[in-house]
């Protein structure tokens, strides 16, 4: 449910650009849908796209486009593994498969908890420091060999109380 308050939220990112320019904000506004709610739903797709006087396949296009957008609801911590190819040569497949395993779930599914949802990404710019991660769309982890990847997820189910 798209509330005033985050149309609110809308208008100000809206009045950054020209007036005949207002789809200019689409990637705010779906930030803002999702800071919110967690993830973007096709019924917020349709109210971002009706917002910014647009075609709701267009703002679907922009969702699916990029990985920061979540189509369905994830965990509380969502990791997404580089599988690029620079990375798949300095082992990023296998980081991503000890993962699936560490998790007990495959690529694209949340663990039961619903902390974790695991999924692969495209290039995040750090091949140099392959394998890569992202956590939660914000935080790059680098060298992510199997005893980091144990204490990534270690820490953070510690820090849930979830040992």
């Amino acid at each position: 449910m798209i509330t005033e308050a985050t149309k609110q939220r809308f208008a100000r990112e809206v009045a950054k650009y020209p007036a005949d320019q207002k789809q200019s904000a689409v990637m705010a506004c779906l930030s803002i849908v999702q800071q919110e709610q967690g993830w973007v739903s096709a019924e917020s797709e349709a109210v971002i796209a009706e917002y910014l006087g647009m075609p709701q396949i267009a703002v679907h296009e922009v969702t699916t486009f990029y990985n920061m957008y979540n189509q369905q609801p994830v965990g509380k911590y969502k990791l997404a593994v580089c599988t690029n190819l620079p990375c798949q040569l300095r082992r990023g497949q296998d980081a991503l498969h000890h993962l699936e395993k560490k998790l007990g779930i495959s690529m694209g599914e949340t663990t039961a908890d619903g902390l974790f949802t695991l999924q692969q990404c495209e290039c995040l710019g750090a091949c140099a420091d392959a394998p890569v991660m992202l956590v939660n769309d914000r935080n790059m982890c680098s060298f992510m060999d199997d005893d980091k990847l144990d204490q990534l997820v270690d820490g953070l189910r510690a820090a849930e109380g979830k040992q």
